[in-house]
């Protein structure tokens, strides 16, 4: 059954979208509205997932925290998948809402029966993502007309809009899983995606031709078998996740695999544009994706080695409230993305009408001086330890913090970034690389927490809790190292950036 994307009454022109007035397109609403229920799914599941395998599977910490890694390594590599069928087969729209049901079934499984069908399901949810995430942001690029100087601020309100969704879904879902039940936790996910599904099936018009499938002008019965063949390989592949998330030997193969196909991918295309200023700015935005993966290695600790870490040694004592170390851990990025994320949108966009604006790289180097700060904060913690084992729940969520300081440098300019570097041609695809960047971010958290941030024992201790801190000062100090390199390379990126600020 096709999933149609036409609409009944004439089509709203990409010249209407661009000429909207003032700061946000009112299409901008629709799209965070609908990613931001994708992010209480993606949020709710991120803060259980860890805590999850280890009260409930009886999964040792390590193995926990090396399945957690490979389970958000896969979501993040599919979506370099996803991207490329939505570039030449499906097209945003129809993309988005295949991963959309497949987000809704993976979760509603786990729901059904949280102990027997959690890998199945996670599985599902692993290719729903792969074909979701992609889109949405690649259609918040396309509002705006090449070159807008809005286009950040844009970004950055998108941003604050869907973690909205993350903070929601950080706490709730914690809040359902360790005190009601894991199975409303995971329908609460599963129930989430199916709002934000009927969001976008009647908001979709809206958009006009933008994230229309690339097929529309081929005879519908070829264009249909190509669709349809598209879903049935997506299928297809969940048994092999299903066997790569459990066992973590396997991801070592994988991302041996995904990555290096993914570059030689990238260089076909590189290759094949002819305009020397593409090509430039095509290597560009690979730049910034490597440099990503080096961020995203260090951020991601939330839902692995931080998550066990909050399970454990974290007081439950936030300014004057009691409150569960683990909500706090997975809610307070969220918290301070909606509220700062707006405000330094429009702070750049403020810099830019007065000239002053910093480049792109300049705002990467800051983000990473930031990430190390924030490493530097979670080190103190060693201070500030109780006659019961426990640290400062206060200190931990001020290194949250300095944290989400640092990826709001990162994150929602580094999307902005790649829609501006990326011919539209190719959109699907640079996005879908810059989220297996993320991949390999993921991958990378989960072999940092098992040798920086060991775990020495399944109960908690004294020795363990020191050496978790001293793992924060030497994650610390390798940022500094890549906020550094960041800087020396300014002036190779701006020349290779062209007109791209």
């Amino acid at each position: 059954m096709e999933l149609s994307t036409t609409p009944s009454k004439p089509e709203i022109t990409l010249e209407e979208i661009h000429s909207f007035k003032g700061k946000y397109p009112k299409q901008l609403w629709y799209l965070f509205t609908v990613e931001m229920w994708e992010r209480f799914c993606f949020y709710g599941m991120r803060g259980i997932l860890t805590i999850f395998m280890i009260d409930q599977l009886l999964v040792p910490k390590q193995d926990a925290i090396l399945q957690y890694a490979a389970i958000q390594s896969f979501v993040y590599a599919f979506t370099f998948v996803g991207g490329i069928f939505a570039d030449k087969v499906l097209g945003f729209k129809k993309s988005l809402i295949f991963g959309a049901i497949m987000m809704v079934l993976g979760n509603a499984l786990v729901a059904i029966a949280p102990d027997s069908l959690f890998y199945v399901g996670i599985s599902l949810v692993v290719i729903g993502t792969g074909f979701f995430k992609p889109n949405v942001s690649s259609m918040v690029g396309e509002l705006y007309r090449d070159g807008d100087p809005r286009k950040v601020a844009g970004f950055g309100m998108f941003y604050s809009g869907i973690n909205i969704g993350a903070l929601l879904g950080g706490i709730l879902c914690v809040y359902l899983g360790k005190y009601v039940s894991w199975g409303l936790a995971f329908g609460a996910a599963s129930f989430v995606m199916l709002v934000g599904l009927t969001i976008f099936s009647i908001t979709k018009r809206q958009l006009g031709p933008i994230g229309n499938s690339p097929l529309a002008g081929m005879p519908k019965k070829q264009r249909y078998l190509r669709e349809l063949l598209t879903y049935v390989v997506a299928i297809i592949a969940v048994p092999l996740i299903y066997i790569l998330v459990q066992e973590t030997t396997y991801t070592d193969y994988f991302m041996a695999i995904i990555g290096p196909a993914a570059l030689v991918y990238f260089f076909i295309k590189y290759f094949q544009e002819k305009d020397a200023a593409v090509r430039s700015k095509l290597l560009a935005a690979l730049i910034f994706i490597l440099f990503s993966v080096a961020f995203f290695a260090l951020f991601e600790q939330a839902g692995g080695a931080l998550a066990a870490f909050s399970k454990d040694y974290l007081d439950h004592t936030l300014l004057f409230f009691q409150v569960d170390p683990n909500a706090v851990n997975n809610s307070a990025n969220a918290f301070f993305v909606i509220i700062f994320s707006p405000l330094l949108g429009l702070f750049w966009v403020w810099l830019n009408r007065k000239k002053k604006e910093p480049n792109t790289v300049v705002k990467f180097g800051i983000g990473f001086i930031l990430l190390a700060l924030s490493y530097i904060v979670f080190y103190t913690l060693l201070f500030y330890i109780n006659a019961e084992g426990k640290t400062s729940l206060n200190v931990f969520t001020g290194g949250y913090f300095v944290m989400t300081l640092a990826e709001l440098c990162i994150s929602p300019i580094g999307l902005s970034l790649i829609t501006s570097l990326s011919p539209k041609k190719l959109g699907g695809m640079m996005m879908g690389l810059w989220f297996l960047g993320s991949a390999y971010g993921q991958y990378f958290a989960g072999m940092l927490g098992t040798t920086v941030l060991p775990v020495l024992s399944e109960q908690p201790s004294l020795e363990e809790l020191v050496t978790y801190c001293g793992g924060f000062k030497t994650l610390a100090i390798g940022v500094f190292g890549v906020a550094i390199l960041m800087f020396v390379l300014i002036p190779v990126m701006k020349k290779l950036m062209r007109e791209v600020k």
